[in-house]
């Protein structure tokens, strides 16, 4: 009987490794489907990665590399498809090779004619400068907005890797290894490691990373080391992390409430600490215009006069929305540094990046990598449904909707599955109580 027990144990093992490995197959042959049907890889990715967290610790492991390696290599077969942001990496790298700090020019400055050339110049691109020429990188009338540990990386690049198709083979690189970090975080952090498929496998991490080739992928990877860090007690060295992550997208800033919940101070100045040295050298050079196009882009996306909010912005009126929204945050900031376990933070930091993320309803998927690798960590697997609403928004017009419809369709239902998942779970947690007293009471 046990050895028949043990066998039937070992083919269901099998069966489940089998089905696993084929809706990974799957995932990859959707990521190269035409059009936006490349966005049905989520269904084979859901029934893959929930497999394998049912998977053996080794097969898993298997599966979560070779997922980590193939998706991102998959998605980046092809152009960047949504996104040009990476023709502006490749600018700022290659003005800083020629010895040009990146935030003193604009790209059609005439101090930086010299440097223009093809693919990144073109006279069919559609982004044109006043003196006629034409470009690929986006806003070339304005300075960078790209924080320092960014604009290194791009110089890097374009020594080792230049290229669109090296950038994005860069990106991928990183993808992976953002994968490999969480599966040994995972497991020193006494978690699940399986739980590294939900970033390894999941198609915004291929098509944000491989194909458009996003540098979020480098903060979140610096993120992810700052979360490991902080869960063990290093407050320097996490914090340090933490600071290179903010010095290179903004978005990490968001997890200040939560990895600030112990040694505050210490974090804190680790963090200032890190990204003060990554900006001196930019603050001797250029001085005040070391913050590049960011008072603009933030201006241009809506978050002064409120049209950015749309959740919002469909109940109150325009003027509303920014102090309603500032407010909702600061709640929402002060709730979870009140709430949040130091040994375990990324439920709370997750918290405050899906708060952020329904507030202000972006229509740009690759700032949700942040809430992806959270999610991993061990925030609510629905949660993801946050950062799937950005396509939504950004294929708006491909739907033939308007922006701020889609905006509040994807992420009012968003908001409806994560209020769906609170719920229930604390519904299962108030079952739970009488059975834990009860055992208790006997002890």
């Amino acid at each position: 009987m046990a050895a028949a027990t043990r066998a039937g144990t070992v083919t269901g093992h099998r069966i489940r490794a089998v089905a696993a490995a084929v809706a990974l197959a799957a995932t990859a042959a959707a990521l190269l489907l035409p059009g936006r049907w490349y966005l049905l890889a989520f269904a084979p990715f859901a029934a893959g990665a929930w497999l394998v967290t049912r998977l053996e610790r080794r097969t898993a492991l298997v599966l979560v590399l070779l997922g980590g390696v193939l998706l991102p290599l998959t998605a980046a077969t092809g152009p960047p498809d949504s996104s040009d942001d990476l023709y502006r990496y490749l600018w700022d790298g290659r003005v800083q090779l020629a010895g040009v700090d990146p935030y003193r020019y604009p790209p059609a400055a005439p101090e930086l004619a010299p440097l223009r050339d093809a693919p990144l110049w073109s006279p069919d691109a559609h982004w044109c400068v006043p003196d006629g020429a034409c470009t690929r990188i986006n806003r070339p009338t304005v300075p960078t907005i790209y924080p320092p540990v960014a604009e290194g990386l791009f110089a890097a690049v374009a020594v080792v890797a230049p290229g669109v198709r090296g950038l994005q083979l860069v990106m991928a690189g990183f993808a992976f290894a953002v994968g490999a970090l969480l599966w040994r975080a995972l497991a020193a952090l006494g978690r699940d490691p399986r739980r590294a498929v939900l970033w390894s496998w999941c198609p915004m991490v291929a098509l944000e990373a491989g194909n458009n080739a996003h540098v979020d992928v480098v903060a979140v990877g610096l993120a992810a080391v700052a979360v490991w860090l902080l869960a063990r007690g290093r407050a320097v060295p996490g914090g340090i992390a933490w600071g290179l992550a903010v010095a290179t997208k903004l978005t990490p800033a968001l997890l200040a409430p939560a990895l600030l919940r112990r040694r505050p101070l210490a974090v804190g100045l680790a963090a200032v600490g890190a990204v003060a040295a990554v900006y001196l050298p930019h603050v001797l050079a250029v001085g005040p215009a070391v913050l590049g196009y960011l008072p603009g882009y933030l201006h241009e996306e809506g978050y002064a006069d409120g049209s950015r909010f749309a959740l919002l912005s469909a109940v109150l009126p325009a003027p509303l929305t920014p102090p309603v929204a500032a407010a909702i945050l600061a709640a929402a900031a002060i709730l979870v540094w009140r709430r949040a376990d130091p040994d375990r933070p990324w439920r709370a930091a997750a918290a405050m990046v899906t708060a952020t993320l329904l507030v202000a309803a972006p229509g740009y998927p690759w700032y949700a990598l942040l809430l992806v690798m959270l999610v991993a960590y061990g925030a609510p697997w629905e949660w993801l449904t946050v950062a799937a609403a950005a396509y939504l928004a950004q294929f708006a017009p491909d739907l033939g909707l308007a922006t701020d419809t889609a905006q509040r369709i994807g992420y009012g239902t968003a908001l409806a599955v994560v209020a769906a998942g609170l719920a229930l779970r604390h519904r299962q947690r108030r079952r739970a109580e009488p059975g834990q007293r009860m055992s208790t009471a006997r002890v």
